[in-house]
């Protein structure tokens, strides 16, 4: 194995074994809040790691290519600005939702 594909194997075990880590965790939430807001490994790290590991497989593979890095950072981005909107919507839905105000209810 040459250098690159050592670092791209690295990156992508440590993206599966974040977003293990994040489905044991959904699993074992108590509640829907909760499992909301444990995302935040998988779309914060693991995917951007896995866009990484591409665009170094692809360096390797191809050579350097401004059109691929400019794509990947627009793609990590993405994921980090819809992941984090989405988480907070997500979250203020089902907090109206699961919670009681008992302030209300008298």
């Amino acid at each position: 194995m040459t250098i690159p594909e050592i670092i791209v194997s690295i990156l992508v075990i440590i993206a599966g074994i974040f977003a293990l880590g994040t489905a044991l965790a959904l699993w074992r939430a108590p509640d829907p809040l909760t499992r909301a807001n444990l995302l935040g490994p998988t779309v914060g790290v693991s995917i951007p790691l896995l866009i990484t590991a591409l665009l170094i497989h692809t360096w390797a593979t191809d050579g350097f290519n401004l059109n691929n890095l400019i794509r990947a950072i627009i793609a990590i981005l993405g994921v980090w600005i819809i992941g984090s909107v989405g988480s907070f919507y997500m979250g203020r839905a089902i907090y109206g939702v699961t919670v009681v105000d008992n302030r209300r209810s008298k």
